[in-house]
């Protein structure tokens, strides 16, 4: 790469999205030679970034925290307002949530301790008032989750199973899925041998090994439709199928991960949600905004009247 600052660009976006890299392979990355290379990361030093480098056969480089917030043309006060923006994001289950997971984890991992205590003192005495949002996740655990699934690196946990018992468990992150307003990861349990789903909102004080691994085969090969099986195999859960009339992508773009759409015709598709409350199904088809059909459970059908009716009787209330 001739152009050096955009070289310069690159070598720090590779820095900021893999937790080590070999000398060798970075440098092959930028089509560079190592003494090039070397030359570029004590650039970006002198710039404030805390590279850090390990000599050797299995040498490297590794963007760590630093004492100060290194130049990225904002201030103190910006970066504290752009990382809460993304916790925010974040704990919304939809397109932008897993985006803002991966932006959270680069803008932590070079923030200073004293910034990290502001960001997590102004979300804490933060009230979102959205009708969306699921049970609130600690923001620096998500980015531990996250940078563990990124680079293969065994974690330990706390966990609190859904009958109250305490756990600590051992673990090979894959993914974090969001489902239903909530977020999960999905992992190798090292210890019980097999794959689970973690609730992210019960999980505590996940801490890096430093033991990599290689990743495992998921069995269906997709994390989410994981999660969506293990979801459903929890007793407590009430699988709803409705027929919506109204074009698939119409109802997709309402209900993104909450739920599945099958088309049925250019005009009609089949909704399956899976959910602990007929509360969220209600808000998910008012915001489609067509007619419906509900195909089970009958409990459902049960609900909707009496809501029905509930909204019919404060209308003639407001009209008299």
């Amino acid at each position: 790469m001739a152009n050096t600052s955009a070289r310069m660009l690159r070598l720090l976006s590779l820095l900021q999205t893999h937790r080590f890299w070999p000398g060798g392979e970075l440098a092959s990355r930028l089509e560079v030679s190592e003494r090039t290379l070397r030359r570029d990361i004590e650039r970006l030093r002198d710039l404030g970034y805390p590279v850090q480098a390990s000599r050797g056969v299995a040498g490297g480089y590794q963007l760590r925290s630093g004492a100060a917030m290194p130049p990225l043309l904002v201030d103190d006060e910006e970066a504290v307002a752009i990382a809460v923006g993304l916790c925010a994001a974040a704990d919304v289950a939809g397109g932008v949530a897993e985006p803002s997971i991966r932006a959270l984890s680069k803008v932590v991992q070079v923030m200073p301790p004293r910034l990290r205590r502001r960001m997590e003192a102004l979300r804490s005495y933060t009230v979102a008032a959205s009708l969306w949002q699921g049970p609130a996740v600690d923001a620096v655990a998500m980015t531990v989750l996250a940078q563990a699934c990124r680079d293969d690196e065994r974690l330990r946990f706390g966990y609190t199973a859904r009958d109250g018992q305490h756990t600590t468990r051992l673990v090979e992150p894959h993914r974090l899925v969001s489902l239903d307003r909530r977020w999960y990861l999905v992992a190798w349990d090292a210890e019980r041998h097999g794959w689970r789903t973690f609730r992210v909102d019960r999980l505590t004080r996940p801490e890096p090994t430093g033991a990599r691994f290689r990743q495992r085969e998921l069995p269906c090969g997709d994390a989410a439709a994981f999660v969506r099986r293990s979801v459903a195999s929890v007793s407590q859960r009430n699988e709803i199928v409705l027929v919506v009339r109204a074009p698939a992508e119409r109802v997709r773009a309402v209900v993104a991960s909450w739920g599945t759409v099958t088309e049925r015709d250019p005009e009609s598709c089949l909704l399956r949600m899976n959910v602990d409350s007929f509360a969220w199904p209600a808000l998910v088809l008012a915001a489609v905004g067509a007619d419906f059909e509900v195909v089970s459970p009958p409990e459902l059908g049960d609900y909707l009247r009496e809501t029905g009716q509930r909204f019919l009787r404060a209308g003639l209330r407001t009209r008299s």
